[in-house]
């Protein structure tokens, strides 16, 4: 579980958005479980809020698809069927090769050279003995750098609005041995692409990257 917040008297306005933020980033990271059930009275106490914001947050991540309610159950988390995953794959696959090829193209000199220093870095992490976890933040950082330099808001917003999908099922995914890395490579492959201005590379760079994705995150849900 995320380290419990500490919020002060004065935040009490946009409680219900911590909250919110709080119970998502638990289901996005894997500490609730696809099936599992959320208790407004456990959070409530946990968080040392009254049960109207956990009611609140739990009904926006309803609409979203996060979570469901089961009759005689509650609120559960949502368990995305194989169709839905493949669709969302598929959205994903047109929104973030058409963003990198954009990018490719009109990155400025200092997207260009934050890509550098983050391709350095992935270097450093495959060369140490034991790849460290907490290299999988740079998928979610190139990404950040390359959806800036493809200069379409627009665009940007949609892939937003997937993005807390993306980190679920890379976390899900990540769960099989040697995805991490291999996940790692392509990125380092696709930040590279898009730092010398290769287009079409960076596109279909994107696309076996998510197929491959797809198949990691499939894989490793037939194991649960």
């Amino acid at each position: 579980m995320p380290d419990t917040p500490v919020w002060k008297d004065e935040e009490l306005s946009p409680i219900r958005d911590k909250v919110y933020q709080y119970i998502k980033q638990a289901i996005v990271q894997g500490v609730y479980k696809s099936g599992e059930r959320i208790i407004e009275r456990e959070l409530a106490d946990q968080l040392n809020v009254s049960r109207t914001p956990i009611r609140e947050a739990l009904f926006r991540l309803e609409s979203q698809g996060f979570v469901k309610t089961l009759p005689r159950k509650g609120v559960v988390v949502s368990k995305l069927s194989p169709e839905e995953i493949i669709e969302i794959f598929t959205i994903l696959a047109a929104l973030e090769s058409l963003a990198m090829k954009l990018a490719a193209q009109r990155a400025e000199p200092s997207h260009r050279e934050e890509l550098k220093r983050m391709i350095e870095e992935i270097d450093h992490a495959l060369a140490e003995p034991v790849f460290d976890q907490r290299s999988k933040m740079y998928h979610f950082l190139i990404n950040e750098i390359i959806f800036r330099a493809a200069k379409s808001p627009r665009l940007t917003q949609m892939l937003d609005g997937l993005s807390d999908y993306i980190r679920a099922f890379a976390h899900v995914g990540y769960e099989l041995p040697g995805r991490l890395r291999k996940a790692t490579e392509e990125h380092r492959a696709l930040a590279l692409a898009v730092m010398n201005g290769e287009g079409e590379l960076a596109e279909s760079l994107t696309k076996i990257h998510l197929e491959n994705s797809k198949k990691a995150y499939m894989e490793a849900l037939e194991k649960e």
